[in-house]
């Protein structure tokens, strides 16, 4: 309950900085948008985002055709490093093979540099 809660929140944090924050808004027109979603392994949480420099959608499940998932072991792994989202916590998850990543690791460094400015 409290991962799908976060994942509401964060959504509702995306909407927020791109109506107030133009350093969010000038890198997402710089990105052109990006498809991407959270997920447990199991797929009983997961969430996606849809985000265009006009808009931000989210909504429960994961389509297939988004540009990156972040996929978790367990909710309590995907708490544990959406709290601290650093490179480091990533990369340790995946050499742990707690996390995984679904999609391009270039659209993950986007991500992260937009989500800076949040």
């Amino acid at each position: 309950m409290k991962l799908k809660l976060t994942l509401w929140l964060l959504s509702v944090l995306l909407k927020r900085a791109l109506r107030r924050k133009p350093r969010f808004r000038e890198q997402l027109e710089r990105m052109r948008g990006l498809d991407w979603g959270i997920a447990t392994e199991d797929l009983s949480v997961a969430r996606y985002y849809r985000m265009t420099p006009k808009a931000i959608t989210s909504g429960s499940g994961l389509p297939v055709d988004l540009d990156l998932e972040l996929r978790f072991e367990d909710e309590a792994t995907a708490l544990k490093v959406l709290r601290k989202p650093t490179q480091q916590a990533f990369l340790d998850g995946m050499i742990a093979g707690k996390v995984r990543l679904v999609g391009d690791s270039a659209d993950m460094n986007k991500l992260q540099k937009l989500l800076k400015y949040l």
